[in-house]
């Protein structure tokens, strides 16, 4: 479970330092990766794909992470990465306060890889000159080849690339060479004629660029020499290895929430240490349809561990009784979780630590990337509310890992597939999908409807295709007709969206039969729904949730 609070922590900036606090202990690094061997790093610039770009790097079985873009050059020679990819991102290179990564990293004899912004910007440091395009680019390109080395090794002369961009590299020095073009770019690609810089103006990671793989795979296989060693397998062993030697003889408490990251923790957590585990599940009235269930047979049954069940349905439909607006509904529900999760750790004798599921995006997006000038944000802060009183060190044994990478190490761990590939759940649970006053009734035919959506889906094959499905019910009533009566009664909403990292997101183009079977079900199973409507918003503009 991954404690998220209702407002996010300050990101601290480069002059900025962390709170203060106690001070934090280290986390569980995965397969002790600050002694990575083969470890590429991405300077983020602000880049919507920059998670995307570590994933895809990761696909080539090399380990890699996100940076903050002006870390030193003396830090990046201590990490002793064998490659450096720079970012995208929204701003302008000439611009006054424009990012910019140390120049001295360009010096290190380190490959790197400039993408769109990233290369505008090592084109600029090396001598060019990057301006505004005369159109801006934005989708797919054709691109032609004209030097089919290193990163372009294997790459037809004619391929498919996509393009994001308003400004792009004008010109370079003569100690540049170009390695493709576009129509509207002439210098799609370059690289140093005697430094290890390579540039593309458009995007490799995407899957709008076919060849994009190949090209990444060239970049950290051939240029930069990675055999391609990192395994997940490796990962569980080192994990629980360093598990046990940091315990020791304590006792750990986990909570659990019914979501895949949770699980896998906590199946980590009993694989490392048996029965120092103590897992807590806060029954809050607001899981989805058999959660609790599901979540108490697996622990107490195939994994035997210490779980203790707080029945917290009425606490929490009190704190939300008339309330409709829904910030107010996070604060209130994190507030009763603590209290309800403090007080029963607070009766678990010997406990030392607390984990939770913090993932890799989690870290990125909370500004805690690691290895910037400035202080990092302490860990505990990473808890998101949590009383300091608690006394707890933090362990977070999958704070390197992305959401699939989570699921893989799941299956790994023997954790059953109806878990693992269980859509994700807010942390508010059912409350942010049953918009306007939260009450026993309304989460009764909302968590009936739900479990419907995902039978049906589940029952197309669809779901590891669509990233995340749901129900929705609003606030709002139509009038209907059912048996030749007329009928007045809640609209539900349904939600469904595939995504590669939950920043941005398409609604799922499901198959009509599909929805007309959830439709169908819904109306007549679900007692007080008389309409069912389809959420066909992505992200941006909407968010993936309603609330």
């Amino acid at each position: 479970m991954t404690f998220k609070p209702s407002m996010p922590p300050a990101t601290p900036s480069a002059t900025q330092p962390a709170p203060r606090g106690k001070p934090a202990s280290p986390t569980v690094a995965a397969l002790g990766n600050a002694q990575q061997a083969e470890r590429v790093i991405v300077l983020d610039f602000g880049s919507q794909y920059a998670q995307l770009i570590a994933r895809r790097v990761r696909e080539q079985h090399v380990y890699c992470e996100i940076v903050r873009h002006d870390i030193t050059a003396e830090r990046v020679r201590e990490m002793a990465p064998r490659g450096i990819i720079l970012s995208g991102g929204p701003s302008s290179v000439y611009d006054a306060g424009a990012p910019r990564c140390d120049p001295a990293l360009f010096q290190l004899g380190i490959p790197i890889l400039g993408i769109c912004y990233g290369m505008q910007l090592a084109c600029d440091a090396l001598g060019g000159r990057v301006g505004q395009a005369h159109a801006r680019e934005y989708g797919r390109a054709s691109c032609e080849v004209l030097s089919a080395e290193t990163i372009f090794t294997g790459i037809p002369q004619h391929t498919e690339v996509w393009m994001s961009h308003g400004d792009q590299v004008d010109q370079v020095s003569d100690d540049f060479i170009a390695l493709a073009k576009t129509p509207t770019c002439p210098l799609a690609a370059v690289r140093h004629k005697s430094l290890p810089v390579y540039g593309l103006q458009f995007h490799p990671e995407v899957t709008h660029t076919p060849a994009g793989g190949t090209i990444l795979s060239n970049f950290v296989r051939v240029a930069c020499g990675c055999s391609g060693s990192w395994r997940l397998e490796d990962f569980a062993t080192s994990v629980i290895q360093q598990v046990r030697e940091r315990v020791g003889n304590h006792r750990v408490i986990c909570g659990l929430s019914g979501g895949v990251d949770s699980a896998v923790v906590a199946a980590l957590l009993s694989r490392a240490i048996g029965d120092q585990l103590s897992c807590i599940l806060v029954d809050n009235g607001l899981l989805r349809k058999n959660e609790a269930a599901a979540v108490i047979d697996e622990f107490q049954t195939h994994f035997k561990t210490d779980l203790h069940v707080v029945a917290a349905e009425d606490k929490f439909l009190a704190v939300l009784a008339g309330v409709t607006e829904p910030q107010e509904k996070r604060r209130r529900i994190g507030k009763a979780f603590i209290d309800c999760f403090a007080d029963e750790a607070a009766k678990i004798k010997g406990a030392k630590f607390l984990a939770q599921g913090t993932l890799y995006p989690d870290v990125i997006e909370s500004g805690a990337a690691i290895d910037g000038p400035a202080a990092t944000i302490k860990l505990h802060h990473n808890v998101g509310g949590l009383p300091e009183d608690l006394q707890f060190e933090l362990i977070e044994p999958l704070r390197d890992l992305f959401k699939d990478e989570v699921r893989r190490l799941g299956i790994q761990l023997g954790l059953p597939e109806r878990i693992v590939w269980r859509h994700p759940f807010p942390g508010p649970g059912l409350a942010v999908r049953c918009l306007g006053e939260v009450t026993r009734p309304r989460l009764s035919t909302l968590r009936d409807a739900d479990a419907i959506v995902l039978e049906e889906i589940e029952r197309a094959g669809l779901m590891r295709t669509v990233s995340q499905a749901f129900a929705v019910l609003l606030p709002v009533q139509s009038v209907g007709v059912m048996g030749d009566a007329r009928t007045y009664d809640d609209v539900l909403a349904v939600r469904s969206v595939e995504t590669e990292d939950f920043m941005t997101a398409d609604w799922s183009h499901l198959p009509y039969e599909v929805l007309a079977r959830i439709s169908s079900r819904v109306i007549n199973e679900v007692r007080g729904v008389n309409r069912v409507v389809y959420d066909i918003s992505s992200k941006p503009p909407a968010t993936i949730e309603w609330e």
